[in-house]
């Protein structure tokens, strides 16, 4: 089989702001996959009741002691590595000191100086080439956090804000980008192509929504082949890819503006208003020296055993890109590719089912995608909720396949399958689904058909062709879709051949 090229998502960029060269650089904080948290042993689950998760460390109590997390060390690792990252050896906590109502303990234990890990990138594709992003650094961290603002959906206009600390302390890795990203497409595609490959690699869970990723966003303008940066401008807490497309497209309007008619742009920090999808001034920048840090006295330099990450290393999973690499090679087109990629629990379970399955990849890929996929978006289900196991997928498409059910029953089958977890032989025995084989029982329905549709028969024998299919169409229907089509339509064909010949004789 010829072997195909990768298959990448691609995304056009937008002609870049007129007379200057756009420059961003992202810093991406996602939660990292670990049970509790970054610091203590409080559970990490998401959407308990306000200020349940938490303990005298996660909540700044005096005394209360930090200790380290090595499942979201692990976690960590196993992000750096997926991102083509270098682990450092030694790398240090430190605290990062501000003062903000959800921030209980008046600073953040973070990585400053001492990362651990840098130096690493994330190929993406735009206008169908590939594009290199540098990616300087990923150090742990612990999320702030949350407040919950009544009376209006933001701050502004709001009668109280109340502080939920379950989030305080939840395992973070922060990954920032060098300052190659020069358009708000290219920072999308990145951003996605990132929260892809840390989902498969088994880092994070990457839920958006939740505030499971989220991303600051440094843009600045400078001329046209100018070798100086502008000012920076940093837009904070970006949690979809359509806010930072939008916030990075606005602010590039603003400072294109701002500099045509002479005007400084201030080093600032800025938030997006989705309403208006526009950005607005929130501070002034702060530089590294605003936080004070200094290295965190109740922990010790965190070092990593080379045996750990050689461990982690050898465990990793297939990635996205080796994913499309070994599809193309089963000969899966680029849009089956990607649909089966859009979650991870949809590749899993096609492969799953390819490696129970004798099928041809190909033709399977095909009826997973448009009719088991079809059946579980019906059923309201997520992939990962379903009943049905990949054997039993795969033994329905083999079944299909060599004439056990009809395609109409095998979606019968799954649709039962999906919603218990029952043999689908059982199901067939049960629900009488089984492909009736006996030519006597298909000839009889095809005679019920053909007396009963004389003026379609006539239509047929006058030279209207199309006319046979909704005979047989007629005589599956009269056989509940239990009987093979083919053999359905080659029963008709030889009925009405017959009655031609019988007229012709007379």
């Amino acid at each position: 089989m010829k072997k195909k090229a990768p298959y990448r998502i691609k995304v056009k960029a937008r002609p870049k702001s007129r007379g200057y060269d756009v420059v961003v650089g992202l810093e991406v904080h996602t939660h990292l996959r670990s049970e509790s948290k970054l610091f203590c042993a409080c559970p990490t689950r998401f959407g308990s009741e306000p200020n349940a998760n938490v303990c005298p460390v996660c909540t700044g109590q005096p005394g209360a002691l930090p200790v380290i997390n090595r499942a979201a060390v692990a976690a960590g690792i196993r992000a750096a590595l997926a991102l083509n990252l270098r682990v450092n050896p030694g790398s240090v906590f430190a605290r990062k000191n501000y003062f903000y109502p959800d921030l209980p303990k008046g600073y953040q234990i973070s990585q400053y100086d001492r990362p651990l890990s840098s130096d690493g990138f994330l190929d993406i594709c735009i206008d169908e080439k590939t594009k290199r992003i540098g990616i300087e650094r990923a150090h742990l961290e612990e999320d702030a956090g949350k407040l919950v603002h009544t009376g209006a959906d933001g701050i502004a206009g709001a009668t109280a804000s109340l502080v939920d600390l379950n989030r305080a302390s939840t395992p973070l890795l922060e990954i920032v980008s060098m300052p190659d990203i020069s358009s708000p497409q290219e920072a999308v595609e990145y951003l996605r192509k990132m929260r892809e490959t840390l989902i498969f690699a088994g880092a994070i869970d990457g839920h958006m929504e939740e505030g499971g990723l989220r991303c600051d966003a440094n843009i600045s303008l400078k001329p046209h082949g100018s070798p100086t940066l502008g000012v920076k401008v940093e837009i904070k807490n970006l949690n979809s890819f359509r806010f930072l497309q939008k916030a990075l497209e606005h602010e590039i309007k603003r400072q294109s503006q701002a500099l045509d008619a002479g005007r400084a742009i201030v080093q600032e920090t800025r938030g997006f208003d989705p309403a208006s999808e526009t950005t607005f001034s929130m501070r002034r920048k702060e530089e590294a020296h605003d936080y004070r840090y200094f290295p965190e006295p109740d922990l010790l330099p965190l070092e990593i055993d080379p045996a750990m990450v050689a461990e982690i290393r050898e465990a990793m999973p297939e990635l996205p890109d080796q994913k499309r690499s070994r599809y193309a090679e089963l000969g899966l087109t680029p849009e089956q590719t990607e649909l089966l990629l859009a979650e991870l629990g949809t590749a899993e379970l096609f492969e799953s089912c390819i490696d129970a399955s004798e099928a041809d990849p190909e033709k399977f890929a095909k009826w997973f995608l448009n009719v088991f996929v079809g059946e579980v978006k019906q059923s309201g289900r997520g992939i990962d909720s379903i009943e049905c196991e990949a054997k039993s997928i795969a033994e329905i498409f083999d079944m299909k396949e060599a004439g056990d059910i009809s395609e109409r029953s095998a979606v019968k089958v799954l649709a039962r399958c999906i919603r218990e977890p029952v043999p689908p032989a059982a199901v067939v025995e049960e629900e009488g689904l089984a492909v009736i084989r006996d030519d006597g029982l298909i000839e009889e329905a095809v005679e019920k058909v053909l007396a009963a549709n004389s003026e379609q028969v006539a239509d047929y024998r006058a030279g209207s062709e199309k006319i046979f299919n909704y005979l047989v169409g007629q005589a599956m229907r009269e056989l509940q879709g239990r009987a093979d089509f083919h053999s359905t339509g080659t029963v008709l064909r030889r009925k009405l051949d017959d009655e031609d010949a019988q007229e012709d004789g007379r």
